[in-house]
């Protein structure tokens, strides 16, 4: 308006920057848009829902609030053939938001919470099977133990295969606090509902009671939110997401989700996790300070078993047959009974350490066989190989079992059981790894394995090949030389 005092209307608009109609508007109506009736606050056509509102839709919204529109739409044309088209679904849905809005019931309202620093840590378990993780060329279908301080976020995750359990539980969170240096004061758990699965009302009790020993040994106090509202453990389940996206988005970078253990993939969750973490150190510095002191120890965080080997050097436990050595066949073992790993004692000796087997869906029982354990057996007896019902289980690696049916597609059986055996035996002197690549690659050269020709190969050197040291023995008169009586006798 104040370049319309000089110039012409055209003028005047483009120096503004508008059209010459909008300016030619401006002129007719000078008032301010604020202060202008809006154009469309009345109806530009009749509502077609206006008849039935008040005698059918109210009635089913009232009587069945969780009603949708598109539900009401459909009742709609079952009761008014050809009345209503499918065209009239949006305005249905913004009429019944509206209706909601004004008489609607009373909806759950999420009170937003203020953590101070060290007053609470979450624990919560999410699948991660999206991230297509591959271990030792097998997919690894897995969850992810996740914990998470309100406060400043900072985080702990824990590579899980099996379900949700105390066992999982009560390793990784203890797991988070020494890395932590110390406890918050009150930890939180959803309701456990998945470790509650197929538990009586007494394994229910006694899983309770034993996460509550875990956290007052910590000097937390135990808490869990209501079963179904997800929402009360907000601060864990919101980074869930963040966190398996972070995951996916190393992984790329990564550029492949391979990797050749379990435990190289732990290993990669967390340096994920470390980077992260470092980004929150000004917020978590202030968690740090306030978390309480850890005591001098951990407390239990396994399942305990006893166990009896049996004749053919095996225990099982939960479905899963494990060998062990022969020289223990009778005798009754004490397991800890981890996550990931079974820690075997014979009384209170600690023996070794064996990885934990899982029943894959759709079977009955599984095996987790160490070839060494029973290979002296197999030495005297090699022909059980024939029909051993865990062989598969038995070779350490993919290219022993290609190997043992190329040699029984080859040969007789007895040949082929002699020489597995003495494949596996060259492994265990050798490493499974090397021999592996011998086999590999006599098989890439279109040939048999050969066992003989991996011995020569993989032998020390002969002892021809040693340096020869010849001993010279000197004359006994010599050494008359040594003895002082004699020497000063001589002229």
């Amino acid at each position: 308006m104040n370049h319309r005092r000089t110039h012409t209307q055209e003028a005047a608009a483009a120096k503004a920057g508008i059209s010459t109609r909008s300016g030619r508007r401006i002129e007719r109506d000078p008032t301010l848009p604020s202060q202008r009736r809006h154009a469309h606050d009345w109806r530009t056509r009749p509502d077609p829902f206006a008849d039935v509102w008040d005698s059918e839709i109210a009635p089913l919204l009232n009587s069945l609030p969780g009603l949708q529109a598109v539900t009401i739409l459909r009742e709609l044309q079952r009761r008014h053939a050809g009345r209503f088209p499918d065209s009239q679904l949006r305005t249905l849905q913004r009429h019944i938001r509206l209706w909601r809005a004004r008489y609607g019931a009373e909806r759950d309202v999420i009170f937003r919470q203020d953590h101070p620093p060290g007053a609470l840590g979450l624990s919560d378990f999410t699948a991660a099977d999206e991230l297509a993780i591959v271990v030792a060329g097998q997919p690894f279908p897995h969850r992810l133990y996740h914990f998470a301080l309100a406060h400043s976020q900072w985080e702990y995750a824990r590579v899980v295969e099996g379900g949700e359990s105390f066992t999982a539980l009560a390793e990784g969170l203890q797991n988070a606090l020494w890395l932590l240096g110390g406890a918050p004061a009150e930890h939180r758990t959803d309701s456990l509902s998945a470790a509650y699965r197929n538990l009586d009302q007494a394994a229910q009790d006694d899983l309770t009671g034993r996460y509550e020993q875990v956290c007052a040994h910590y000097g937390m106090r135990a808490s869990r939110n209501n079963r179904g509202q997800g929402h009360e453990n907000g601060a864990i389940e919101s980074p869930h997401r963040h966190l398996k996206q972070a995951l996916d988005q190393a992984l790329m970078l990564r550029g492949t989700r391979a990797f050749d253990s379990r435990a190289d993939y732990q290993r990669f969750v967390e340096e994920t996790i470390a980077r992260r973490n470092a980004a929150r150190e000004h917020a978590f510095a202030a968690d740090r300070a306030a978390l309480r002191p850890l005591p001098e120890r951990r407390t239990t965080d396994f399942t305990e078993a006893t166990v009896l080997v049996t004749s053919s050097s095996m225990f099982t436990l939960k479905n899963v047959y494990y060998t062990v050595p022969s020289r223990l066949i009778g005798h009754r073992l004490r397991v800890h009974l981890y996550d990931d790993r079974l820690e075997c004692f014979l009384a209170s000796a600690f023996l070794f350490t064996l990885p934990r087997g899982r029943v894959p869906s759709g079977k009955n029982r599984s095996h987790v066989v160490d070839y060494r354990h029973v290979l002296s057996s197999l030495r005297r007896k090699p022909g059980a190989l024939r029909t051993l019902a865990w062989r598969d289980a038995l070779f350490p690696l993919p290219a022993f079992r290609q190997a043992w049916e190329l040699l029984t597609a080859a040969g007789s059986l007895e040949r082929a059981c002699r020489a597995m055996v003495t494949l596996l035996d060259l492994a265990a002197r050798h490493g499974e790894a090397p021999v592996a690549h011998a086999l590999e690659a006599q098989i890439a050269a279109g040939g048999r394995p050969d066992p003989e020709a991996l011995l020569r190969d993989l032998a020390p050197a002969a002892a021809a090949a040693l340096p020869v040291v010849e001993i010279v023995m000197p004359a006994a008169p010599l050494y008359d030389a040594l003895l002082p009586s004699l020497s000063e006798a001589r002229p």
